[in-house]
């Protein structure tokens, strides 16, 4: 099973202290329709010429538009050895939805 976060739970622990880092594993292009503040962008293709890029102790969150690509650089990065790293469920779209609406679905 693939550690997860909801968009709402993201959302408060964005406010609070130590707050996770977020991976983004889209393409470049969908940057241009919707995106968070403060992410680190990732293409899941390239993920694993920057594994090294990433510290193992901190807290991440992989997001892609719907939760799956994220759920695949989770897991790819579980294997890796990295113990904190979650995947967020129904990804930017589910941001969108519960979080910001005024946010572009795509």
């Amino acid at each position: 099973m693939i550690p997860s976060i909801s968009p709402k739970e993201l959302h408060a622990e964005l406010r609070g202290q130590n707050p996770p880092t977020i991976i983004d594993v889209r393409e470049a292009y969908e940057l241009k329709i919707s995106t968070l503040k403060n992410t680190v962008h990732i293409p899941l293709a390239q993920l694993p010429g920057h594994v090294e890029e990433l510290t193992k102790d901190k807290k991440y969150v992989v997001m892609c538009r719907v939760g799956g690509r994220s759920a695949q650089a989770t897991s790819y990065l579980i294997q890796a050895g990295f113990a904190n790293v979650r995947n967020l469920t129904t990804g930017i779209n589910g941001w969108a939805k519960t979080v910001d609406t005024s946010m572009q679905e795509y």
